[in-house]
């Protein structure tokens, strides 16, 4: 049965100065993606396609490259759109998020709420499934997008799953069903 491997991006090189959509991995990102390529290498990965963020395209090339996989990108797999949000202090930001999980239909946290964040990026997972029929198939994005897909398809929490996942991480979807099968929550 072919698998979705939705992958969490590592660590990246915070600068408050700029958005978070800019940042590019850390170093110890950089380490984490190596390890992370290893713990993948046997889940058979067919196809690989990454947010263009950079943290999540270098996580996604380094995988690539460990494995021998091209790496694709797609736009719409971005992480949810708060490019408007200033920096915040860590329990600021995670009140924040909390709040846009529970209240999905509102925009409480940058420029697009909960419930339009989840319909762009199940649209492009869509997309990438129907372009990669054949084996399994990897996704490289980020921890909130990430989190309301596998809510959406689980009735698992979507704060709760955010919080679990660590940067990197990585949750397994059965397809055709679309089912959870596994979270690893670290790498």
């Amino acid at each position: 049965m072919p698998k979705l491997i939705l992958i969490k991006h590592a660590a990246p090189l915070v600068d408050p100065a700029k958005s978070s959509d800019l940042w590019k991995l850390s170093e110890a990102g950089r380490e984490q993606a190596t390890r992370l390529a290893e713990v993948l290498r046997a889940s058979d990965i067919k196809a690989m396609v990454s947010s263009e963020e950079p943290k999540a395209k270098e996580t996604a090339e380094i995988i690539g490259a460990a494995l021998g996989i091209t790496v694709e990108t797609a736009r719409e797999l971005r992480e949810h759109d708060r490019r408007n949000v200033p920096h915040m202090r860590s329990r600021d930001f995670i009140s924040m998020v909390e709040l846009f999980f529970r209240k999905p239909d509102e925009r409480v946290l940058g420029s697009e709420s909960a419930k339009q964040a989840l319909e762009r990026f199940e649209k492009a997972v869509e997309e990438v499934l129907a372009s990669h029929d054949e084996g399994n198939v990897a996704i490289v994005a980020h921890g909130t997008v990430i989190a309301l897909y596998l809510a959406s398809h689980s009735g698992r929490s979507g704060f709760e799953l955010w919080r679990a996942m660590g940067l990197p991480s990585y949750a397994i979807v059965e397809l055709p069903e679309r089912a959870l099968k596994q979270v690893v929550e670290r790498i």
